[in-house]
């Protein structure tokens, strides 16, 4: 949770420096109103809370979200609540208007420095353009069935992901088809946005490139340990290079 509101602030202070980044009681709010709707994020950030105080806090996270334009989800780390409150999360999150979208997974790991990759279908080529931001882009439109437009709106013309990130792409015969990025965060290597286009999944596209962003990432700035959040599709990949699971992740929307 830590690590999501560390690396979500710069993320969404990079797509607009006037978004609204706070950190209220229980709740960290990182939501740049935007199109891309990984940008638009709030967390609770409560250890330990009860049945009563996550009924609270889901509501008033919800009125948050319902004062935006653009919709964006609510990540619940299920081990910050306590036994009951775990339990009662689906009903909970009912009655504030909440509606389970996906599952994820956090993991982590102390697993750098990881070899340099290889992959006999791919080059590799780091994010450095506006014409690979574009692509990167959308390899995670198609990844995770946004619009096109949406993811853009999220990247396009950022310095940040040009200089700052170390995000690469993975090219098969000159054309993009996967993508990861990672970014230092409190002495810690973050993965983030890794995507491979539909067509060419279970190839080991998303792996490979992957163990790309590790190395250079940590190469560049040092940490041994690396942590990410994992969608379902994803989830398979990431202990293969040294990630284990540690918190259950739930996203949600309004409904």
């Amino acid at each position: 949770m830590e690590q999501l509101a560390t690396v979500w602030r710069a993320m969404v202070l990079d797509r607009d420096p006037g978004a609204d980044v706070r950190d209220l009681p229980g709740i960290a709010v990182r939501w740049a109103d935007c199109r891309f709707a990984f940008w638009n994020c709030v967390t609770l950030t409560e250890a330990g809370a009860d049945a009563a105080l996550t009924e609270r806090r889901l509501a008033e996270a919800a009125d948050v979200m319902r004062a935006k334009e653009h919709p964006g989800f609510l990540w619940v780390f299920e081990d910050l609540l306590d036994a009951e409150a775990r339990a009662g999360l689906t009903a909970a999150a009912e009655r504030a208007g909440l509606a389970h979208v996906f599952p994820g997974t956090g993991m982590a790991g102390d697993l750098l420095p990881v070899p340099e990759p290889a992959h006999p279908d791919l080059t590799f080529v780091r994010v450095s353009t506006d014409a690979h931001l574009r692509a990167y882009a959308d390899l995670n439109s198609r990844a995770y069935g946004f619009p096109l437009e949406d993811g853009r709106d999220g990247l396009a013309g950022s310095t940040l992901w040009k200089r700052g990130v170390h995000a690469w792409l993975g090219l098969r015969d000159g054309v993009p088809v996967t993508c990861a990025g990672t970014v230092e965060a409190d002495g810690r290597l973050f993965v983030l946005l890794v995507a491979t286009a539909p067509e060419w999944e279970r190839r080991g596209y998303g792996e490979a490139v992957t163990r790309k962003a590790l190395y250079e990432g940590a190469r560049a700035t040092g940490p041994t340990r690396a942590t990410l959040h994992a969608t379902v599709a994803g989830a398979p990949v990431y202990p293969r290079i040294g990630f284990a699971p540690n918190s259950p992740l739930r996203f949600y929307g309004l409904r």
